[in-house]
Order: C-alpha cells, then sequence, then structure tokens
C-alpha cells in the first residue's frame, strides 16, 4: 500500500524532503531558547551583567526569527506537496477508473468512488502534511528536549522520561481503540453520496410522489450513521486530553517541588529549573502532536486502503500484443457464446449463443425483460468478454482488436441515455471532435433531431444542463443517436433507444437509416414490434437463449413468443412480459 502511494509523490518529492528538514531546523533553534534564557537569568540578571542579557537576548531575538523563517518554509513547501500529492491521486484514480471495463466498474458503487476522489483523498492530504511536519518535528523536538534536559540535571529529567512512558502506552490503548471505528465510517460516507446522488438525480419523481419526508428520514438516517460512529471515537480520542493535562499538571508540580528543594541545596539554578519546565513543555506538546498524528494516521489507513483498491484495480480488457487497427466490415459472428457476469459463475446470462450477422443487415432483437438482450449487445463491443466461445466482427475476435479500434467502428446507443452539461453541438462531438456543422446537421437529420433543435432560439448553441435535465427523454434519445451516427460506424447497437419518441418518429429515423447508412449493420433492441418488423431478421430472445430467429412473417408463423407479443400489442394491451389477452 505505502510503495503504491509513495509512486504519486511525483514531481513533489523535493518538496517532500525540504519540509522535515525546515521543520528540524526550526526544533533545534526552539530547543536552544531556554537554554539562552536560563543564561540571562543565572549569567544575567542575578549576576547584574547587563551587556550578557543585552548580548544573549539579541542571540534569542535571532534565534527566534530563525525558527520562525524555518516553520513558514516547512509550512509552504509542506502544503505544497501535500496538495501535489493529493492532486496526483485524484487524477491517476480518475484515469484509472476511465479504463475499468463494465465488470471493474460493477465492483463499485458510484457514491464509493466519489468518496474517495472526495473525502478519502482530502484525508490522505491531511494526513501526509501531518506526517512531513509533525512525524519529523514532534519526536526531534521530544529528543532535542529530553537531551538538554538531562544535560541540565539528569535526575529531575527522568521525570520526563516517566512521564513519556506513561503517555505512551495510554496513546497505544486510545488509538487502538479509536482506530476501528475510524475504518467503520467511511463505507458510511458511501452510503450518504448515495442517498444524495439518488435522491438529486430522481428528484422530479420525489415530488411527483410527495416523497421529500421519506427522503428527508433516508438522509438523517445515513448521517446519523456517521454521527454515531465519529462519536464512539471521539470518545476514545478525547480520552487524550485529560490525560495530557493531568501529566502536564504533575509534572510541573513534581519538578517544581524537587528543583526547590534543589535550589536550596545549591544543586540546582533558577535560570536551570525555568529551562526545565519550558523542556518540559515542549516534551508534553510533541507528545500531543504525536497523539494528533496517530489519530489522523488512524483515520487516514482507511482511506488509504480504498484509495488502493481503486488505483490497484486493473481490467480484465485489455489490447493483444499485436492488436488490428482496422475493422474490415460490419459482419458479425457469434460462436457458441457462453456469458457470465461473474467468470467463476455457474449460473449464466446467456447460453450456446450461434448466429451469423452480415454486413449491412438490419437486425431486430425482441424479448421479455431480463432476456439479456443487452448483455447480447455488450460483448459486440466489448464492454464485456466472453466466458465460452468467441464473438467475431469484421471476420476477427473482437480480443484481437485495439479496445478504441472497435469501439469507433461499433457504435452504441445504450438503454439509459446520458447527455453532458454544453452545447447541443458540444454533445455531438462526442461523437467526433473534428466534425463540421453541416455533418452534425446531417446527422440530426437522420436521427429525426432536427425538428426539435431547430425550433430552439439558439439551435445548436442550445446550452444542455447536467444530465439532460432540459429537454425530453424522446430528444435525448435522438441526439444520443445522432452522437452516435457521427463516428460513422460500420456497426450500430441500438439498445431501446427510441423507446421514448413516438411511432412516426421512429419509423422516420428507421426510414432514414436504410436509406442513408444501408452499409452499416444496424442491430436494434425494441419493446415495439414496430420497431423491428421491417428488419431483415429478428432474433427472439429468452432466458438468454435465442428461442427463434427470422423474418417478421416467419415469426409470426412459427414462433409462439413473438406471436403473443405481437397479439398482445396490436389488440392494445400489455407489454413484453404479459400474455396475449391480459392486460
Amino acid at each position: 500500500m505505502i510503495k503504491t502511494l509513495a509512486a504519486y509523490i511525483k514531481e513533489y518529492k523535493k518538496a517532500s524532503i525540504i519540509t522535515p528538514v525546515f521543520m528540524i531546523l526550526e526544533v533545534i533553534f526552539e530547543t536552544l531558547i531556554p537554554f539562552l534564557m536560563a543564561s540571562i537569568i543565572d549569567d544575567g540578571v542575578e549576576a547584574g551583567n547587563m551587556r550578557h542579557i543585552y548580548l544573549v537576548g539579541a542571540c534569542m531575538i535571532a534565534v527566534a526569527f530563525s525558527g520562525l523563517f524555518c516553520g513558514v518554509m516547512g509550512g509552504k513547501f509542506g502544503a505544497r506537496a501535500s496538495t501535489g500529492f493529493a492532486r496526483n491521486l485524484r487524477q491517476a484514480m480518475f484515469d484509472n477508473i476511465q479504463t475499468f471495463s463494465f465488470a471493474s466498474l460493477d465492483k463499485f458503487s458510484t457514491a464509493g468512488l466519489v468518496t474517495r476522489l472526495t473525502t478519502d483523498v482530502t484525508n490522505m492530504q491531511m494526513a501526509y502534511q501531518m506526517m512531513l511536519r509533525m512525524c519529523f518535528r514532534a519526536p526531534v523536538s521530544m529528543i532535542c528536549a529530553m537531551a538538554m534536559a538531562f544535560m541540565i540535571n539528569a535526575e529531575l529529567a527522568s521525570v520526563y522520561l516517566a512521564a513519556v512512558v506513561l503517555l505512551g502506552i495510554v496513546l497505544v490503548f486510545i488509538i487502538r481503540g479509536a482506530m476501528k471505528y475510524f475504518q467503520e465510517a467511511f463505507p458510511k460516507y458511501d452510503e450518504l453520496n448515495a442517498s444524495v446522488q439518488e435522491n438529486v438525480g430522481a428528484i422530479r419523481v420525489v415530488k411527483a410522489y410527495v416523497r421529500e419526508d421519506y427522503e428527508t428520514k433516508k438522509l438523517k438516517k445515513a448521517s446519523q450513521g456517521i454521527y454515531d460512529i465519529f462519536i464512539k471515537a471521539e470518545k476514545q480520542v478525547v480520552l487524550n486530553m485529560p490525560v495530557m493535562q493531568f501529566t502536564v499538571y504533575s509534572c510541573i508540580l513534581l519538578l517544581s517541588w524537587l528543583g526547590a528543594k534543589q535550589i536550596v541545596h545549591n544543586t540546582l539554578t533558577t535560570g536551570e529549573l525555568m529551562s526545565l519546565l519550558a523542556y518540559c513543555m515542549n516534551i508534553l506538546m510533541s507528545l500531543m502532536m504525536l497523539s494528533m498524528v496517530f489519530v489522523m494516521m488512524s483515520m487516514s489507513i482507511a482511506s488509504a486502503r480504498r484509495i488502493c483498491e481503486v488505483l490497484e484495480e486493473k481490467s480484465d480488457l485489455t489490447n493483444p500484443a499485436k492488436p488490428l487497427y482496422e475493422v474490415a466490415d460490419g459482419g458479425i459472428e457469434f460462436q457458441h457464446v457462453r456469458f457470465a457476469y461473474h467468470k467463476d459463475s455457474d449460473e449464466a446470462v446467456l447460453h450456446d449463443i450461434d448466429i451469423q450477422i452480415l454486413p449491412g443487415e438490419t437486425i431486430g432483437i425482441i424479448g421479455g425483460t431480463g432476456s439479456a438482450k443487452t448483455s447480447l449487445v455488450n460483448l459486440i463491443s466489448r464492454l464485456y468478454d466472453v466466458t465460452e466461445g468467441a464473438v467475431l466482427v469484421g471476420g476477427r475476435d473482437v480480443r484481437e482488436y485495439d479496445l478504441e479500434t472497435l469501439r469507433n467502428q461499433v457504435a452504441v446507443v445504450l438503454q439509459k441515455n446520458v447527455l453532458f452539461s454544453g452545447t447541443i453541438l458540444e454533445n455531438l462531438r462526442w461523437g467526433n471532435a473534428e466534425t463540421t456543422l453541416e455533418e452534425c446537421k446531417r446527422v440530426c437529420r437522420l436521427a429525426c433531431a432536427d425538428e426539435f433543435i431547430e425550433k430552439m432560439p439558439e439551435g445548436y448553441d442550445t446550452y444542455i444542463e447536467q444530465g439532460g435535465s432540459n429537454v425530453s427523454g424522446g430528444q435525448k434519445q435522438r441526439l444520443c443517436i445522432a452522437r452516435a451516427l457521427l463516428k460513422k460506424p460500420k456497426v450500430l447497437i441500438l439498445d431501446d433507444s427510441t423507446s421514448a419518441v413516438d411511432t412516426a418518429t421512429d419509423g422516420k429515423i428507421r426510414k432514414a437509416f436504410a436509406q442513408e447508412i444501408p452499409d452499416t449493420t444496424k442491430i436494434i433492441i425494441a419493446q415495439r414490434i414496430s420497431s423491428v418488423q421491417n428488419a431483415d431478421r429478428i432474433i427472439v430472445m429468452e432466458d438468454g437463449y435465442i428461442n427463434g430467429v427470422g423474418t417478421h412473417e416467419e415469426l409470426l408463423a412459427g414462433n409462439e413468443i413473438y406471436r403473443e407479443v405481437y397479439e398482445s400489442q396490436t389488440s392494445g394491451g400489455g407489454d413484453f412480459d404479459e400474455k396475449a389477452g391480459e392486460a
């Protein structure tokens, strides 16, 4: 874990080295001040030597300013190193997430990834800064103060040693008790973020069903869970302060009593006693700093593990040693394909899929919910890899292609349509960043999107809100289809991508495809028979198997499932999962 995280210090190694150096210098200067103060009292004030007071006083001022300068520089370089480290972690995590396969994404919730990129990285930033500053400053300060105390009076300095051992034992128990609660806290942040994300994303549904109170209670419950865990952790951590104060005051009282007796017997001077008391505070404050570091480190260990999970996750979809960079045509072949989302799972989603699709052919896919229609087409663009068998595109196994090349030639309009914040033109150019406005208008005509775009006051410069909240579902679908067409793919997959448009518009889109992109293989997953009945062939799916393949007329005559769906829709009742006559 340390090796993984250390790799992201990168260009901030210099700042990471300079920071401890400045902190150590600051400690050395601070350690000299009580020593100089003792000299002023013993050799200046009590001896009545003003020259000595001025000289040593000037040295104290110089030492104090030097310590201040080192402290400021340590803070500056420490902030630079820690914020740079955090930036690199966020960038590395985001970059790695972009390489995840769908199987990898299934391991992490969206809320969990957001928490890792924000809260967990912030914890690591704070911990790294404390490590560079306090982790060096506190031990060095304690060692220097202890050494100076023993130089002044070993008998009285032994009081510090006993206090340090006592506090060290207590801190170990406190931190061990708190750490388990901190490790439980961060998964609770995932639940909280998930609740917020779900609520905001579905705010229209929440308002439509008047479920604001329910959602508020759900968020309050998630927030209460975090509160309860941190209260338990803080109950452990808060013990640190009274134990620390008790030890500090006990040391001061004991030093004052023993020191006073030694002053009376002329074995200790007043200045030396003051120095010992100052070193006492230095030692105990160093312990306080170390306790804070341990608390922060215990929090950051949990965060570090979660960050490393993302950084170390490797996609199971990788390019071969010598990938192909050209797809010959849009021909597709499934060769006895079996697929399970988990490779070691005994329950497959697709079973013995064996079918060939010719280049330029239009294929419809129909079936009930859970029949694995989407799972089937996800294999074509290699969003997942097959468990057994092979999927061929352009006559070659999809695992032989460069992933970017394959996905540029196999355009998929997924079931969940997504638009990004920006203008319509910017969203369209996700399909091809270099495309012209005229080409964008052409594909919008094919997707029947030009009808509503031209009615908008700003046309193609109309701003789309995050998630496409200011356009309708049908408009969003047509924009996504146009975006996919700009890739000029050899294979176009529409996964239920016209469900929100009316039947007439659906017919226009299919007609435009047939006329304008005849050489592109088109696969249309649909809920409506009317969307696929003019396809060259229609595949009927049931429970992960191909139940039937044929034209509309052939399936009506020989496939019971297709006939029941057709009759249920044409008679005005039901959906795909309902039998004929059920409404």
